[in-house]
């Protein structure tokens, strides 16, 4: 048995956060010694007061949609009747449902295709790669704002971008030249200290936040990362670190654009995007924290949660039939050619399915180029497309009650496509070790010395499969195939509201529970009507049929815990149970992103006053709330439960803007109603005068 290390013996809560001096010194609208956070925020602040808590508005950059979210992504564009895209860059990736079983996926790779020569978007077709690496290497620029619809778009937060995911509503609004609205986040930062051993790598760093603080702990707040230790940090280690901020629940994460990144940007032939970004020399922060990077061991989240996180040498020798490696978690040519360099010249264990996922057609050849491809497929590996395969559920589903040992970001219940699962998160590291053994396998036991790997100075570079925008605007034919079904049509929030209750959940429930994911439910994505009849079947297969039936009646209620929504920022977990009637989420608290797809899609989100008051509604009671004429300054709401005859106090956190919105039924109603408006006061203008 291993010896336990001072990370092991720490309690879980090891690192009490400590709250640093107020961010409080602002001169005339500007901070002063600002850290590198507020830095992004100042230069591009639209609207707002920039302190912790109060909503503010910021400019986009870039935005990034991938097919799971960009069809409707698309769609609302359309709806907008948006002429172009207004940002310096926007990009349509293929990444998540590359299996072509029938028309539909392909098909909708094709009105993509369409939609980018309508819109204006560089297109990156299937084989290309998973969006986030493949970001990184042709258009990661330090300084910019990036907005994605994928909950993983904070990973640009590894070149010095403040970059952040979202809904595809928000995302299209920045499309057509509107400013994200979101919560001024507390500015977190993460001192690192000394140098990772050996065996222990970026990703064992994320799990030890992870471990420490849960799946919450990252709510409404930006993690900064500072200290010595970075300079231990390629930008590819960055990009698992900051992709898995995520996992935390953070806004993003933000690493400073040093020598490392340049040095990144150079090897991808893009020196020219580099500018040096960090934090002021007496930066104040919200909270800070410090890692030593020297006291860290091979660590592994169990299943069904990345927050729930052990020390490997605690569970070594468990069996495994699965071990993978890839994703945009661990994407980079380190996290490949460790593992390769750990299984060369062995054969994995017989009962282990190893399976490599390169994360783009650049890494692919720079795996072939570099001989660590033939590596793996000699010792057994099975090699899978470029693309996010397996970790959205698109085929490798592992066998029943089986573990999988996996370098993804995320081992939420049934997301691999398997019911029940037992995916386990680790590093490569560990994956390699425990696929030769056929057990969970601390790779420090390994009777070998530790690899050294050696980026390639000159890495393969893919840059003709990209394909940009025309140069000039054209009214190019969306092409739609029959799968692909207009946006519904959202009415506005009723006066008297009186809805039964169709479910009352627990805690972290996530948007996989609301709406899974996989080769089953994703072809579906550009169909919302069919997409909305597989709605919480892994807790109630009912719930379409109770949810069509309560539609006639006025629609429906939710009832939650803690971090509701947590997970992707598929729209679809928003605007499918909101199609079914979907009026009132009432709950503990809300993850970020899922919170602001319930507003753009016009459901209340009300917060309980006493977390006790959860266990006092039932499934089938009966919610009524008045809804008109709150105003910000009155967040203080009553819900009446008329079946069991009690009165709860909840309250909303929703501002003016936000308010507007949900009364108006979602935001393209607003959209539309701002639109009309303008077309009649520009009729006016013109009309002739008597």
């Amino acid at each position: 048995m291993l010896a336990p290390s001072s990370v092991a013996r720490a309690p879980r809560l090891a690192c009490i956060l400590r709250p640093m001096r107020r961010i409080a010194r602002i001169r005339d609208g500007g901070w002063l010694d600002m850290n590198l956070a507020q830095q992004l925020i100042s230069q591009h602040l639209v609207e707002g007061t920039p302190q912790a808590g109060e909503e503010i508005a910021i400019r986009i950059d870039q935005t990034l949609t991938q097919d799971a979210t960009g069809t409707l992504v698309m769609l609302e564009l359309e709806a907008m009747q948006l002429d172009r895209v207004r940002t310096e860059l926007s990009v349509q990736y293929v990444d998540h449902n590359l299996l072509q079983q029938d028309y539909r996926n392909p098909d909708d790779h094709v009105f993509l295709r369409s939609a980018c020569r309508r819109f204006g978007l560089w297109y990156s077709p299937p084989g290309n790669g998973v969006s986030h690496p493949v970001h990184q290497e042709r258009f990661g620029r330090p300084g910019a704002t990036l907005l994605g619809a994928d909950s993983h778009t904070c990973a640009a937060g590894a070149l010095g971008m403040l970059a952040i995911g979202a809904g595809g509503l928000d995302v299209a609004m920045a499309m057509a030249g509107e400013p994200f609205h979101l919560r001024m986040p507390a500015i977190w930062r993460i001192r690192l200290e000394g140098r990772l051993p050996e065996w222990v790598s970026a990703k064992d760093v994320i799990l030890e936040l992870l471990r420490r603080h849960g799946v919450a702990g990252g709510v409404g707040r930006i993690l900064e990362y500072t200290g010595p230790g970075l300079a231990d940090l390629s930008a590819m280690d960055r990009h698992v670190i900051a992709n898995m901020g995520a996992e935390l629940g953070a806004t993003t994460s933000v690493f400073p654009s040093d020598d490392h990144v340049r040095s990144y940007l150079a090897s991808q032939g893009r020196s020219d995007a580099w500018r040096p970004l960090a934090a002021e020399a007496d930066a104040a922060y919200d909270l800070e924290e410090e890692i030593d990077l020297a006291a860290l061991e091979p660590l592994i989240a169990m299943p069904s949660s990345p927050g729930r996180v052990e020390r490997v040498a605690d569970v070594a020798g468990e069996p495994i039939h699965q071990a993978y490696v890839g994703s945009s978690a661990n994407p980079g040519f380190r996290d490949f050619a460790m593992a390769a360099e750990i299984v060369r010249g062995r054969a994995v264990h017989e009962r282990v399915s190893f399976d490599v996922n390169p994360t783009s057609r650049q890494m692919l050849m720079s795996l072939v180029q570099s001989g660590h491809l033939g590596a793996l497929l000699a010792a057994g590996a099975r090699l899978h497309q470029t693309g996010c395969n397996g970790c959205i559920g698109m085929g490798q589903a592992p066998a029943t009650d089986r573990i999988s040992l996996r370098t993804t970001p995320r081992n939420f219940p049934g997301r691999s496509g398997t019911l029940p699962d037992r995916v386990c998160l680790v590093s490569p590291e560990t994956a390699a070790a425990s696929a030769l053994h056929g057990v969970i396998t601390d790779p420090r036991s390994l009777a070998q010395p530790h690899p050294r790997i050696v980026e390639p100075r000159a890495p393969a570079l893919a840059k003709r499969t990209l394909l940009p925008p025309p140069e000039r605007g054209e009214r190019a034919p969306l092409e739609k195939g029959p799968n692909i079904a207009s946006l519904p049509a959202l009415d506005p929030m009723p006066t008297e509201l009186e809805l039964p209750v169709l479910l009352v959940v627990d805690d972290d429930v996530s948007t996989d529970t609301i709406l899974p994911a996989g080769a089953r439910v994703l072809p579906f994505r550009s169909n919302i009507p069919r997409i909305a009849r597989f709605l919480f079947e892994p807790i109630d297969p009912r719930y379409a049929e109770r949810a069509d039936a309560a539609l006639a009646t006025g629609g429906h209620a939710i009832v939650a815990g803690d971090n509701y929504g947590q997970g992707s920022s598929r729209e679809h977990a928003a605007l499918a149970p909101r199609a079914l009637g979907l009026r009132l989420v009432l709950a503990r608290s809300f993850a970020r992103i899922h919170r602001q797809n319930l507003v753009a899609c016009g459901v209340l989100p009300l917060l309980f006053v006493d977390p006790g008051d959860h266990a006092r509604i039932g499934r089938d009671d009966v919610l009524a709330l008045r809804w008109a004429g709150v105003e910000p300054h009155e967040p203080a709401l009553a819900i009446r439960n008329t079946t069991r005859r009690q009165t709860l106090p909840v309250r909303h956190d929703l501002s003016a803007r936000e308010q507007r919105i949900v009364s108006a039924g979602g935001l393209i109603n607003l959209i539309r109603a701002a639109g009309r408006g303008r077309e009649a006061g520009e009729a006016d203008q013109g009309a002739p005068r008597a």
